[in-house]
């Protein structure tokens, strides 16, 4: 079978800059990847590199000749497992570039079935739960305007993000805002053990359901010092890149983040989440700033989720793909005729 493969870099400017512990951002680079079969259907698939794991968009572009010359080796878009097995054997590090890949063969091979891609996996749609909508560092009355606007829009559930001298003060802004809204915070690496334990207890009178990444994902024992004795349930984001890392976390949080971009596909991805549920973590299924070219992908896995934070695209000023539906943070998967992720170009 003969396959033509083509990528594009995009720059997506954000509609707010998006603050963090690590820093700011005002604009996404992805790089898109087109797979095409001899009969003209095309998978779209995309690359979101974070430099905090050693990828951009430059380094993805220089992967990607190889990749996808690796799946045009293969042949077949519906082989996915030799796929991903070959991706990453010709390029071991790389884990966005890879996702981007094994996004559009995913994307590709269920269209050519005239399925949605969670359908292929058998999944229940209506299992999905609600993605959160993720509030940034910014001055607090302006934290205090964004959690209101999400609530407006319809958000059940918000994610702060902290790792400032103004932690408190920003939840009870967000908690003043969002009297109603399901609270979870994310300290992106920015405590010490101690702190985070700490905080974590006016974090529970405050009803946050959980804390994300609270301490130095080079700090395992951390991570153990503030599981074994904070108030609330912490998830591993930074601390769980890989399906190799589930084992070493697992007496160390509560809840397993993967990400496509870190995972380096969407096999592995599910591969992670079955080693997470079998060391008796929940799981949920987070995001880089990305177009509807990787979160759609991504929101397919969301019926075997216990949380979404699949917000990625909903922080762009504008979207050149359109995906599933997550207005008001409802996964809507249950378009039968929306064959593949649902990823199309918005000119389509």
């Amino acid at each position: 079978m003969s396959l033509d493969a083509t990528f594009e870099r995009v720059s997506l400017p954000l509609e707010n800059p998006f603050t963090i512990a690590r820093g700011t951002q005002t604009a996404a680079e992805n790089v898109v990847v087109e797979i095409t079969d001899e009969a003209g259907m095309t998978g779209v698939g995309g690359a979101a590199p974070s430099a905090h794991y050693g990828e951009t968009a430059d380094t993805v572009e220089a992967v990607l000749p190889d990749l996808l010359d690796a799946v045009e080796r293969v042949g077949d878009p519906h082989a996915l497992h030799e796929i991903e097995a070959e991706l990453a054997s010709v390029v071991n590090d790389n884990p966005a570039a890879r996702a981007a890949v094994s996004i559009a063969v995913h994307d590709l091979a269920a269209k050519r079935l005239g399925v949605p891609l969670h359908r292929l996996w058998g999944l229940d749609p209506s299992a999905a739960p609600a993605t959160s909508y993720t509030i940034g560092l910014d001055e607090t009355e302006r934290v205090r305007e964004k959690a209101e606007a999400a609530v407006e829009a319809g958000y059940p559930v918000l994610k702060i993000k902290l790792g400032t001298d103004r932690d408190r003060e920003l939840v009870d802004a967000v908690r003043e805002a969002a009297p109603d809204a399901r609270l979870r915070v994310d300290a992106n690496e920015a405590w010490s053990p101690r702190e985070a334990v700490d905080k974590s207890e006016w974090l529970a009178d405050r009803d946050v359901e959980f804390v994300e990444q609270p301490v130095p994902a080079e700090d395992p024992e951390g991570l153990r010092f503030v599981h074994e004795r904070s108030a609330l349930p912490i998830a591993a984001d930074e601390s769980c890149v890989t399906l190799s890392d589930v084992p070493a976390i697992a007496d160390r949080c509560d809840i397993a983040n993967l990400k496509l971009m870190k995972t380096g596909g969407l096999l592995e991805a599910r591969r992670l989440i079955a080693a997470a549920r079998a060391h008796g973590l929940e799981v949920m299924c987070g995001c880089m700033i990305e177009s509807n070219a990787s979160i759609a992908a991504a929101a397919q896995l969301a019926p075997l989720l216990d949380y979404a934070d699949l917000d990625g695209s909903l922080l762009l000023a504008e979207d050149p793909y359109d995906g599933v539906d997550l207005s008001g943070g409802e996964i809507r998967l249950g378009d039968r005729d929306r064959a593949g992720t649902g990823a199309r170009p918005r000119s389509e």
